[in-house]
């Protein structure tokens, strides 16, 4: 299967501390100085049971429409952009502007067990949850002993 480990974040680990604080000052800097923010780090949980591929991502903000899920070549990508409101209608003077526009994208390379076609998605209180059906003669399925 090629989908993706996750590995359980260490708070101790000096070299994932780096990382994070790297990726961090970096989608500060585009964003602050280009207005586009760095692809935002949410998570996605994938799940299997005999009959299905889950996939549960973290979309916090992010409308329905807002959210583009293709499915091609046994490819799946999850694509959310949010861009940045419009400050016309809003009174007072801006003292600090930290919502800016935000992009997600994450890919996965399903299993070929994965039907293309059965892919169902819901998206609440800001969890995408995605259910893949497998193809029937990927099943498990059992046999009686005569």
């Amino acid at each position: 299967m090629s989908l993706p480990v996750r590995l359980m974040r260490n708070a101790s680990d000096p070299v994932e501390t780096a990382q994070r604080d790297f990726d961090s000052m970096l989608g500060r800097w585009f964003g602050g100085r280009f207005g586009e923010g760095a692809l935002a780090p949410y998570g996605v949980d994938v799940r299997e049971d005999g009959d299905h591929v889950y996939v549960e991502a973290e979309l916090p903000g992010f409308k329905k429409d807002e959210i583009d899920i293709s499915l091609e070549n046994q490819m799946l990508t999850i694509t959310a952009e949010r861009r940045q409101e419009k400050d016309a209608d809003k009174k007072g003077e801006l003292l600090l502007h930290e919502r800016q526009y935000t992009r997600y994208q994450r890919s996965f390379n399903l299993p070929t067990t994965v039907d293309p076609q059965s892919c169902h998605a819901k998206l609440t209180d800001g969890i995408l949850t995605l259910t893949l059906e497998k193809r029937a003669e990927a099943k498990p399925r059992r046999v009686q002993v005569q």
